[in-house]
């Protein structure tokens, strides 16, 4: 900063010698910068049409990663649920003896709960239980958001809900065709050791696999269990993926959820 001494004005810097090109000025040099900065900032038009195009590109690819998020919670759900419910009845065994001997008749929803309360409830991070969505079913409800409901035939067959029940049956309509294998899954728990007709054993809580040839196309193809759009009842769906490794097969016909 530069004085003039004679006065004790401030007087303005000199600018640098190489800052100006020969024949321009100070001021001119200060044009430029301005009109530089004016030429480098967006029109309004140009921000909207960024936003636009930012929104297009959202809007395809959201459903995709909605869609990969929701197969990843309910894979992981359902392999946790299996690993879960089976090591549950061996601690109940250590407690109470062979399965075999503790199974009861559990058609009534009230037995249900007793048999529960007993060998599962307290082998399992659960956090309450009681009625559900279908009042002849004893439901189940876990730390991680998922459920399961036992099933009315002797207590083997079962339904695991990755997410809440409620949201799964929502629509008031209680055919388990419109929701099997979408946000709900069949189980079966067979507690005597023995193989069925097609020599699979089904000893313990194992996803629904009654008639099953073993076959991955009958996975896919039975017209009754198969899973598919045009079968009776898709319980099989739960196996599949299961013999996918816990992962959702590519040509899975339905899309999952979990909430």
């Amino acid at each position: 900063m530069c004085f003039n001494q004679s006065n004790n004005r401030r007087l303005l810097p000199t600018p640098s010698p190489s800052l100006i090109r020969e024949g321009e000025s100070f001021v001119s040099r200060f044009t430029f910068h301005s009109s530089l900065k004016s030429k480098i900032a967006f029109t309004l038009a140009e921000v909207l049409i960024t936003l636009g195009i930012i929104g297009v590109v959202a809007a395809l690819t959201l459903p995709a990663l909605i869609d990969n998020h929701n197969k990843s919670v309910v894979e992981a759900r359902l392999e946790k649920f299996y690993s879960s419910m089976n090591q549950a009845i061996r601690m109940a065994e250590l407690d109470y003896g062979p399965r075999e001997y503790w199974f009861e008749n559990n058609s009534d929803r009230t037995l249900q709960e007793e048999w529960c309360k007993k060998y599962i409830i307290p082998y399992m991070n659960v956090i309450k239980y009681g009625t559900g969505v279908f009042e002849n079913r004893f439901f189940i409800y876990f730390s991680d958001g998922s459920a399961v409901a036992m099933g009315y035939a002797n207590g083997r067959d079962w339904l695991f809900f990755p997410g809440d029940p409620e949201k799964c049956t929502k629509s008031g309509n209680y055919t388990l065709k419109d929701f099997i294998g979408l946000c709900a899954f069949a189980f079966y728990y067979n507690p005597t050791q023995k193989t069925d007709s097609s020599g699979f054993n089904q000893w313990n809580f194992e996803p629904y696999m009654s008639s099953w040839d073993g076959k991955e196309s009958s996975l896919k193809n039975h017209s009754t269990y198969g899973c598919n759009e045009n079968s009776t009842w898709p319980a099989y769906c739960t196996r599949w993926i299961q013999f996918n490794g816990w992962k959702i097969p590519k040509d899975y016909p339905f899309k999952v959820k979990y909430r």
